[in-house]
């Protein structure tokens, strides 16, 4: 039955069932079918512009992640005589993960979250059983809930401290707030009493503590619940176990019971610091002349119940671990699912308890216990170094064990930097908000100083904002060395640019300079650890030297210089209030981005660029952090694989670019073995090793890679100069065929050719089909995987080498 085609291309049904290959199979003495199944990279695209065709079909899948084909495929498995000569092309679209729908722009606020949880993965590639593995562990779990904390202290910043205990106690600062007055003492309600003031502005950090808990249990019910097929037993081809990487293993994408346990902890946690912020402040009353012991008393048992949860909390973040050997569906404890429900009880009887009357209690400077900043400070940089010396030691295992991998960023030790910027960001955001809910609050006035009605955040922020102008000193200083570096290069690799396409070609002084520029630029890729370990030891310095000027001075840069020379003084004054605005300036762009974002669907993608590199691993530290992607993309591929080539006794070749071939990857490892010898890879574009591999040696290092090499029949990996991600997977292993094929001219062509009449753009990381290596390289795949594709005629079209890709 003829089937109606929507106005963009699309056939409206929807195929989620998989029927277009399920009724019917291929007779068992026919042709063995095969098919291409296409994995976008970052960025995302659409089925029409993979399948190169405006006509496609859903296969399998949903409006979040789904495979398509061109409608005239539709029933290819019927007809398998048609494809002798080419494979059965497939396009699996998974960008809807993190870029489809608007609330995704919402993720910004969680970055911090996200960077912290990349920490977790990015450890030495020791052995699984060395002591040290748990201890990195503990540390980055520990840190992570200390950003969560931190937020929870950000959100009663604002709205205890700023806004109901100074702005609303002081007269000046609440005239001409209808919103604010009625909490105002000058009014005389019953709401402005301090506890009760502080009583109701709690609800503001709580509602924000219950929509994290919401967003992580929302996303994780989308994302965290899709499970592996089934695996065939078999055994592994000379795989050691050092070779044999973690992302093999039956339940790595699978975590639902600890992102479960983790948001129980984290909400918690977050709970119970509203809970402190409310007791420090009533206790600091009780106990001073004239205050009641009862009260007193009660705070006090209050504390230790808070405390007693305090140390639960901690207690399930230590002993939070991942199951990866096997989908682990075991539901948590009662006490684990009940933390939450009794912090926020104890948070209701710490409101009672401030909110109780207390004559003679008025606000005046700051909310008491905001000394608190300073200490989380220090807590996190001892972590951050703890990090680092524990990352020490597993290096140094690795090597010992011959897993180290010399080309691992920082020498496996990227993850402790990784892990402060993740501090530096949640400060960044904590300080700008701060800032500029007082500048606001203060109708612009300069907290703190003589005329101005409030005495602003806490000192230790202002300190914080201050080391923000030093710190773009030094990134300038690193962009002016990379500027120099690339004109180096490119002088360098500019006079051999006419000898890779041979003798015929013309001399084309700027056409080689642009080839040579980009090749120049893609290599900068490779001097990020470099920038990370400046920025990291920068900020630590100065962090450091921002929390000893705020405990030592208690003022602002700018007051506590008053008595140094002039340009001392000046310089302080500049760099704080430059400071500040930068500070407030990046809260500003992330909410400018987020609400473009939710309005606009390119704007939304851009943005999910990030969070397609940041997302693909599981939620091991931060159940805040935005959800994985990879765990539904990689069950989704692997149950494709598996299920067509079990239906069809076909051959099939996954072909993976950018990012995409990361995914491809890890599906190709969750593969059995039976079903592996029937599954070729073909990267392109690829970050395997250049990315992946040296910032996360533990799971890409040279190892892992290895065995994935040696479990998997047929693997091409194709790789430019020009690309800034991709590059060569560098493979040694002897017991099979080579992996790498390049580099790849780019452009095709140096100058005009019979072929190409106009000349060819450089591609750099895009359009790897282009390139008639592609065509050869996914011949050769299958027909390694048994009778295959006939080669390529001589007149072939794509056997020329023209720029553009011929039709099908």
């Amino acid at each position: 039955m003829e089937k109606d085609i929507a106005a963009d291309g699309r056939t409206p049904r929807a195929a989620s069932t998989g029927r277009g290959d399920a009724d019917q199979a291929p007779p068992p003495d026919g042709p063995r079918l095969a098919l291409e199944l296409q994995v976008h990279g970052v960025g995302g695209t659409t089925p029409e512009k993979m399948l190169g065709n405006p006509h496609t079909v859903r296969i399998t899948g949903d409006d979040t992640a789904a495979c398509y084909r061109r409608t005239a495929d539709e029933h290819a498995e019927s007809h398998p005589e048609k494809y002798g000569k080419e494979p059965i092309r497939e396009a699996y679209c998974w960008c809807n993960l993190t870029s489809g729908n608007g609330a995704r722009a919402l993720w910004l606020i969680l970055l911090p979250f996200m960077v912290a949880n990349l920490a977790h993965w990015m450890r030495p590639a020791a052995p699984p059983s060395h002591k040290g593995q748990r201890v990195y562990d503990v540390l980055v779990r520990i840190l992570a809930l200390s950003l969560t904390v931190l937020l929870a202290a950000a959100a009663c910043e604002v709205a205890l401290d700023l806004t109901a205990w100074q702005c609303a106690g002081s007269a000046a600062c609440a005239a001409g707030k209808s919103w604010l007055g009625f909490l105002s003492p000058a009014q005389g309600t019953a709401w402005s009493a301090p506890g009760r003031r502080l009583v109701l502005a709690g609800v503001v950090p709580l509602l924000l503590v219950g929509f994290l808990w919401w967003l992580s249990r929302r996303t994780w019910s989308a994302y965290e619940s899709a499970s592996p097929p089934p695996r065939r037993p078999g055994a592994s081809r000379g795989t050691s176990p050092e070779q044999r990487s973690a992302l093999a293993m039956n339940g790595f994408w699978y975590g639902r019971r600890l992102v479960a346990r983790l948001r129980a902890a984290h909400t918690a946690a977050g709970i119970l610091t509203i809970a402190a912020a409310l007791l420090t402040a009533a206790t600091d009353a009780d106990l001073r002349p004239g205050g009641s012991t009862t009260l007193a008393v009660v705070g006090w048992v209050l504390a230790a119940v808070v405390g007693g949860l305090g140390a639960l909390t901690v207690l399930v973040v230590w002993r939070a671990a991942r199951s990866e050997a096997e989908p682990d569906e075991a539901s948590n404890r009662f006490p684990v699912k009940a933390l939450p429900f009794a912090s926020l009880g104890a948070l209701l009887l710490t409101a009672v308890h401030t909110a109780w009357e207390r004559p003679g209690w008025t606000s005046a400077g700051r909310l008491p216990g905001t000394s608190f900043f300073g200490g989380i400070a220090v807590f996190q940089g001892v972590l951050a170094l703890a990090l680092l010396v524990t990352a020490g030691f597993l290096q140094r295992a690795a090597r010992r064990g011959g897993s180290g991998d010399g080309r691992a960023a920082l020498r496996g030790m990227g993850g402790a930097g990784v892990a402060l910027l993740a501090c530096a960001l949640a400060g960044v955001l904590t300080g700008g908000t701060a800032q500029r809910v007082a500048d606001w609050l203060d109708r612009g006035a300069t907290p703190g100083q003589a005329h101005a009605s409030m005495a602003g955040p806490p000192v230790v922020l202002s300190w914080n904002a201050s080391v923000i102008p030093v710190l773009l000193l030094v990134l300038a200083a690193l962009a002016v060395l990379a500027g120099l570096r690339v004109i180096s290069v490119r002088r360098a690799v500019a006079k051999d640019i006419p000898g890779l396409y041979g003798k015929g070609e013309r001399p084309d002084r700027h056409r080689a300079d642009r080839i040579a520029g980009t090749i120049a630029r893609a290599g900068l890729t490779d001097t990020a650890p470099t920038v990370l370990a400046a920025v990291a030891v920068v900020t630590l310095v100065l962090g450091a030297g921002a929390v000893a000027g705020a405990w030592l001075t208690d003022r602002a840069p700018g007051r506590a210089t008053l008595g140094a020379p002039a340009p001392v003084h000046a310089a302080a004054e500049t760099v704080e209030a430059l400071g500040s605005w930068l500070m407030g300036a990046g809260v500003i762009l992330l909410v400018v981005m987020g609400r473009r974002a939710y309005q606009d669907l390119s704007a939304r993608r851009t943005i999910g660029i990030l969070w397609d590199v940041g997302t693909f691993w599981p939620r091991a530290a931060h159940p805040f952090a935005p959800p994985c992607y990879a765990e539904r993309a990689v069950p989704d591929l692997t149950w494709r694989m598996a299920t067509w080539t079990e239906r069809n006794n076909g051959r099939l070749v996954i072909s993976g670019h950018s990012q995409g071939s990361v995914l491809a990857a890890a599906a190709v490892w969750q593969l059995d073995p039976v079903t592996r010898s029937r599954v070729a890879l073909l990267t392109y574009g690829c970050p395997l090793e250049r990315l992946y591999g040296r910032w996360f040696p533990a799971f890409f290092g040279p190892a892992a890679l290895t065995g994935l090499h040696r479990e998997t029949d047929a693997w091409r990996n194709l790789w430019r100069f020009t690309d800034p991600i991709g590059g060569p997977i560098r493979l040694t292993c002897e017991d099979g065929p080579e992996v790498d094929h390049g580099p790849l001219r780019d452009p095709l062509s140096f100058g005009r050719t019979l072929h190409a009449p106009l000349p060819c753009p450089i591609l750099g990381h895009s359009d790897y089909q282009a390139d008639p290596a592609f065509d050869a390289a996914r011949a050769e795949l299958i027909a390694r995987l048994g009778p295959g594709l006939p080669p390529q005629r001589p007149g072939h079209p794509s056997a020329t080498t023209g720029c553009a890709r011929p039709e099908r």
